[in-house]
């Protein structure tokens, strides 16, 4: 078996999942045997048995290729089983001395939620257009959100512009929060960009530096500068 193959259980109503995007899912994965029921052999993991939802982004690089192209497409509340070849799951290595080299993998997955960061653009740029893999400049004015302060903009926590200090960084590299390698793609030099990304996509239940409360929704006014 080479390829992936995707069986909608259930078809969902639902936001769809696309790359970009930061999903959560509830699975339960088996080891695949060909004379098991439905192809169930031994499980080896499952999010379920621990009620233990499981976030990540998708398209990301961040599991494996066949869930980056499995979950794409599903709606909130569906439901698919996946057959991963080894050449999409976890190869000749294995995994955790629970995958032996060379599996293949069936998984059941249901979509709770798909979440994304709320893009708008306020002014369109006009020069080199920003693509992951690329360096980027920018300046930005991040808020706390706050649904009663004006444009959502509740308490400032930080600005390049109060510095006068541009900021540069790899885009879609995973050095900064997954709300800002996804939401400045696709932006043109010259352009501004009011994002607004939820704590998923941002720091978290962690939260950060003192200043970012765990679970905060954040708002970012972006200007890119530059692209190399």
């Amino acid at each position: 078996m080479t390829e992936l193959i995707k069986t909608d259980t259930n078809l969902g109503e639902g936001a769809e999942a696309q790359p970009g995007q930061t999903v959560i899912v509830h699975y339960t994965g088996w080891l695949f045997d060909e004379n098991a029921e439905g192809n169930k052999g031994q499980k080896f993991d499952s999010s379920l048995d621990r009620n233990d939802p499981f976030a990540f982004p998708l398209g990301g690089g961040r599991v494996i290729k066949g869930w980056d192209e499995g979950v794409a497409g599903m709606k909130e509340g569906g439901q698919r089983t996946l057959v991963i070849p080894p050449e999409m799951g976890y190869g000749p290595r294995g995994a955790g001395g629970v995958i032996p080299p060379n599996a293949t993998l069936v998984f059941d997955v249901k979509l709770l939620k798909v979440i994304r960061t709320e893009m708008v653009d306020t002014k369109i740029g006009e020069g080199d257009e920003a693509q992951a893999g690329q360096h980027v400049t920018v300046h930005y004015t991040g808020w706390l959100f706050d649904k009663n302060a004006e444009g959502n903009k509740g308490t400032k926590f930080d600005s390049s512009r109060d510095r006068d200090e541009p900021f540069e960084f790899p885009l879609g590299m995973g050095h900064v929060i997954q709300g800002w390698d996804m939401g400045v793609q696709g932006m043109k030099v010259g352009g501004q960009r009011t994002l607004t990304i939820p704590p998923e996509m941002g720091y978290g239940p962690r939260g950060a530096g003192g200043v970012i409360p765990g679970n905060a929704t954040l708002v970012f006014e972006v200007e890119l500068l530059g692209v190399n």
